[in-house]
């Protein structure tokens, strides 16, 4: 009976793998369904970012591998991988404390490829909040989530961990920067603006770089916070159209096919200069045969490793204080789950101290708890209550 998690993420799988478990919001939710239509699994919430896909359940089973085999036949399933050889050297399981810290880490970016990314902690709330819409989740992955989320914020707020911000979309812009030297007066292209991290790329490039931005929209205008410059407002049917006039073209999307192509790609670039190609998508956005053309760079989310590890490096000291901080959250949440599964017991024990007071008196009663206690407990656990009580 606990909490226990199945995923798969970019500390043990390649990117090649991740896109396998790339799943879309309908098949997120497929999952939830699948999973607490089984009477031993009674909440579910799948996660599913660009680094991570995580399958959380809380079970009133005592059976932790039926479960685990229930989940991993429907976490592989849904990616169409239960027949890839030696996949399960990729899939992680946990349960208990280290299901219930994961999440906790989780949420606050320790597990993140970049320590301290705030995009994680949306994704999180996110996560949760749609498997409550379609009520896969109670009490336990409520609290869960609600704690997590609450020790997250706290981290944030007490230490400097966020403070100087870098995820995946900051990083995109700092290896295109690299790669050519600057990016003043430099021609940019975001393909999947509207969405979360597509959107803190065009932020950043137009509060921090002087340089041109071009975006890719279908049928709406995108608005932005007044006080930032205008940017060139192109249709997605377009956009090889304007290939050989971009330094750098980054591409952030949920399609799950290329939003450039090799073949298209090389038939619309004709000036001979460096280009840089961001691919922020998983599944891959960029195919990644243009790395093959000319003068071109290219970029995926597994090549911000060695960038993300120098980050890491430097945030090593506000990490030790957040791990502080959510070992006192982590504590008390398995407070909590300790008494919501003693509830019965609890209420019993009141009721039948109840009844011995109304008969017998309050002294009476709290004798014949203590002699209970003392029958039914070994020494260790007896010596263990007495100094609850003592406190």
């Amino acid at each position: 009976m606990g909490i226990q998690i199945i995923g798969i993420s970019h500390k043990n799988a390649p990117l090649a793998v991740r896109e396998m478990f790339a799943f879309t919001q309908e098949q997120q939710n497929d999952m939830m369904r699948k999973m607490t239509d089984y009477l031993e699994i009674t909440e579910c919430v799948v996660l599913s970012t660009c680094n991570r896909t995580e399958m959380y359940v809380y079970a009133d089973s005592e059976k932790t591998a039926y479960v685990y085999s229930l989940m991993q036949d429907i976490f592989l399933k849904a990616a169409g991988a239960e027949h890839v050889e030696d996949i399960g050297e990729y899939i992680l399981l946990f349960h208990g404390e280290k299901a219930i810290r994961h999440l906790f880490y989780v949420a606050a970016g320790l597990d993140s490829m970049v320590i301290g990314e705030d995009q994680i902690l949306g994704q999180v709330k996110t996560a949760h909040k749609n498997a409550k819409e379609i009520g896969c989740t109670g009490v336990y992955l409520n609290t869960f989530f609600r704690m997590a989320v609450t020790a997250s914020k706290k981290v944030k707020t007490e230490t400097d961990l966020s403070r100087t911000s870098v995820s995946t979309a900051t990083l995109a812009l700092k290896v295109a920067e690299d790669a050519l030297g600057t990016l003043s007066g430099k021609k940019v292209m975001i393909i999947g603006a509207t969405g979360k991290i597509g959107g803190i790329v065009l932020m950043n490039l137009l509060s921090g770089y002087d340089a041109e931005a071009y975006v890719t929209t279908r049928n709406s205008k995108i608005s932005l916070k007044h006080g930032y410059r205008d940017f060139a407002d192109i249709n997605y049917e377009d956009r090889y159209d304007y290939i050989d006039q971009m330094d750098v073209l980054i591409s952030a999307t949920s399609s799950p096919h290329y939003t450039l192509t090799f073949n298209k790609v090389a038939r619309n670039m004709t000036t001979d200069k460096d280009r840089v190609f961001v691919d922020l998508a998983v599944p891959m956005d960029i195919d990644p045969k243009i790395a093959g053309l000319g003068r071109c760079t290219t970029y995926n989310i597994d090549d911000f490793t060695r960038i993300a590890e120098e980050n890491n490096r430097r945030k090593i000291h506000e990490a030790e204080s957040a791990t502080t901080i959510l070992d006192d959250h982590i504590l008390q949440f398995e407070q909590w789950m300790v008494f919501q599964k003693s509830l019965y017991i609890m209420h019993n024990v009141k009721e039948n101290f109840m009844k011995v007071t109304e008969h017998k008196g309050a002294e009476k009663a709290f004798d014949h708890l203590f002699y209970w206690v003392r029958e039914n407990n070994t020494p260790e656990d007896i010596q263990v209550f007495f100094k609850c009580l003592n406190h």
